[in-house]
């Protein structure tokens, strides 16, 4: 078995990526890594928690970003750049589904298991965050996974979204709002012990 995983730890995002341009498929390999399973979360969670559709997606995404490769300005956090490219796409599924008028949905969003991506430790109050933030339209959700799982600043997701800082503030505020609201009027047992 071979353990030929991440062999270039030393470098950044930035600098794998000049190095996939320039050919080396180790760096793909190590960049794709990197990414692969945030990337599948978030696409898990913005299409309608199907997990094929989520591995499409995240595969079909790093196919772009190669062919892409000479769009990308390595002065720009990779980051930004590859979760703008993934919201774009979502963006552009949602709209194929309203022109077809064809909502997918997963018969079992907890289908996930641990090697696929969802949280190690499936507390109650986020798996109701996440069935309550499938009601959210896509822009709304977008932000908050960037956001509350991504860990990205409100200037990355403003670069991300290509939105005003002031409206994603705006999205965030009113989508933790109703979050909160709803488990409060649902589950008021939960209120105290998160904090809502």
């Amino acid at each position: 078995m071979s353990f030929n995983f991440f062999k270039h730890k030393h470098l950044n995002d930035e600098e794998l990526f000049i190095a996939i341009s320039n050919g080396d498929n180790d760096s793909f390999n190590d960049l794709y890594l990197r990414y692969k399973d945030r990337l599948l979360y978030f696409f898990y969670r913005m299409l309608s928690q199907d997990k094929e559709i989520a591995k499409d997606f995240t595969q079909e995404l790093f196919i772009k970003i190669i062919n892409k490769s000479n769009l990308y300005n390595p002065k720009m956090q990779f980051s930004t750049w590859i979760f703008s490219i993934a919201n774009n796409m979502c963006k552009n599924e949602y709209r194929r589904r309203d022109v077809r008028k064809n909502t997918i949905a997963c018969d079992n969003p907890d289908s996930f298991n641990n090697e696929e991506v969802l949280e190690e430790n499936h507390e109650p109050v986020i798996k109701l965050i996440f069935n309550y933030l499938e009601d959210f339209d896509e822009s709304q959700k977008s932000a908050f996974l960037l956001k509350y799982r991504e860990g990205f600043s409100i200037d990355e997701i403003s670069e991300i979204l290509d939105l005003p800082v002031g409206t994603v503030k705006s999205r965030l505020f009113y989508t933790r709002k109703k979050l909160q609201e709803n488990i409060k009027n649902n589950h008021p047992e939960l209120t105290k012990q998160f904090n809502l």
